[in-house]
């Protein structure tokens, strides 16, 4: 399987604080890499490190042999392949679910604003939210915001999506809209590095699971040997709080 993501030795520091600390990883196409662990724990400076929103202290992440903290690394170029959904939804709050989701692609991909919105309006019945098409994010749900969110990532067409604890700020009743979603997309066979604490998701759709403590992989596996025979004691002790 292709190798679209590669992680060597790649470490994070914020001031004196070690935040990642020589992480070495793969991502193939089409695999679902869901990762887990603690918080604080260094899991979402991992993501944001994978397409360049934060800068390595040293090491290296490279995207389809790209190395993303090059200097003379094109980062727009890279991200419109890589799309990213946050914790919070990051909607323009001004503008209406269609604007939101045709900004990038008339500016970066140069679509006629009749294909952006007939793109837009694919992808919004495909998450049900093609009814609220002229809606306002401060209109929707949590769940609905993000399914939003969703869309416009996908928008760019990506090869390659990235979540940040996606339903983390989601009232219970609203994560299975969005899980719903996200599990549709990993049978397409879209690439998806999932930062989550949703563990019932992970063990059913991610292909591999990775268990990140204090800046390290510390173990990973696919979810039945993740979770089910947990080698490290510090894997068996968060899972035991979380399980």
């Amino acid at each position: 399987m292709e190798e679209v993501i590669r992680v060597k030795a790649l470490t994070k520091k914020f001031g004196h604080l070690s935040v990642l600390r020589g992480i070495d990883c793969s991502i193939h196409a089409s695999e679902v890499v869901c990762v887990i662990g603690p918080s604080g724990s260094g899991k979402s400076t991992f993501l944001r490190c994978l397409n360049g929103l934060e800068d390595a202290s040293s090491g290296e992440v490279l995207v389809r042999g790209v190395s993303v903290h090059d200097s003379k690394t094109n980062l727009d170029t890279l991200r419109a392949d890589i799309g990213m959904v946050f914790q919070r939804f990051n909607l323009f709050p001004h503008k209406t679910v269609l604007e939101n989701i045709i900004l990038a692609p008339t500016k970066v991909h140069g679509l006629t604003l009749a294909q952006a919105r007939a793109r837009a309006s694919e992808l919004l019945n495909k998450v049900d939210l093609l009814d609220k098409i002229d809606a306002y994010p401060n209109q929707l749900s949590g769940g609905q915001q993000q399914r939003a969110a969703i869309s416009r990532a996908l928008a760019m067409q990506p090869s390659i999506m990235l979540f940040d604890e996606p339903t983390s700020s989601l009232d219970p009743e609203m994560v299975g809209e969005v899980l719903v979603v996200m599990q549709a997309l990993a049978e397409e066979g879209m690439t998806m590095v999932v930062v989550t604490h949703e563990m019932g998701f992970a063990r059913q759709v991610a292909d591999r699971v990775m268990f990140i403590d204090e800046g390290v992989v510390v173990e990973e596996g696919t979810p039945s040997e993740l979770f089910d025979h947990p080698k490290e004691e510090r894997t068996q002790r968060f899972l035991s709080k979380v399980l």
